[in-house]
């Protein structure tokens, strides 16, 4: 894996591009105003990066981070993405997105309504629970105390573990919540959610998460 296109540059899609050109990636990366409106951010990160569309973000991604608001999760290139393992970061929030009936009841989570729009690509859940400034400063050497862990979720055990692989590169301890509909337990106002945990407390977060019409 050389390339991430990266679908979105708002405050995680950024931090996940100075990650991924800190660790030798090449990064492809997009926005929803045009390559244009991206010129500051490109000429930070250096030449290793380049401004493009969606479609041409997630064609040259060998894998491809989807982190935009979630109400415009349709708008997501199907194509381009066919085949690939694609990192979804969204959350819900009804205040942004609107109302999404199968949120709401809890029929699905944000991860499976990607899945369902991507059906030739491997959706896996990560980057979500955690603020967009902590990715590039909380990040520490394998093994080192206290070390900061972060969730994944996804039905593919293959792209489980080039996302694992990815996060532990970038700095962090991994916890697998199992398939995409647990994803549930580590979204908005959940135990687990932009906290600071270890392994072992992430594990415990997880186990304590409650559906929202139990809460």
């Amino acid at each position: 894996m050389k390339t991430i296109g990266i679908i979105g540059a708002g405050n995680i899609g950024g931090q996940l591009a100075r990650l991924a050109v800190r660790h030798g990636y090449d990064v492809v990366i997009s926005n929803s105003r045009g390559p244009e409106t991206l010129s500051d951010l490109i000429a930070e990160l250096g030449p290793t990066a380049r401004a493009a569309t969606a479609a041409e973000a997630g064609e040259a991604g060998d894998l491809v981070v989807v982190t935009i608001p979630l109400k415009n999760y349709a708008q997501v290139p199907v194509e381009p993405l066919a085949g690939k393992v694609v990192i979804d970061t969204n959350n819900y929030y009804p205040q942004r997105d609107g109302q999404i009936a199968e949120l709401d009841d809890e029929t699905t989570t944000t991860a499976e309504l990607l899945q369902a729009h991507l059906p030739t690509s491997t959706v896996v859940k990560a980057f979500n629970n955690i603020m967009a400034a902590d990715l590039t400063t909380d990040g520490t050497a394998p093994g080192t105390p206290d070390r900061r862990a972060l969730i994944i979720a996804g039905d593919d055990e293959s792209a489980k573990a080039t996302v694992s692989a990815l996060i532990e590169e970038f700095g962090f301890d991994v916890v697998d919540a199992g398939p995409l509909a647990e994803g549930w337990r580590f979204q908005r106002d959940e135990p687990a959610y932009v906290t600071r945990m270890t392994a072992p407390e992430a594990v415990e977060r997880l186990a304590a998460a409650v559906h929202y019409a139990d809460m």
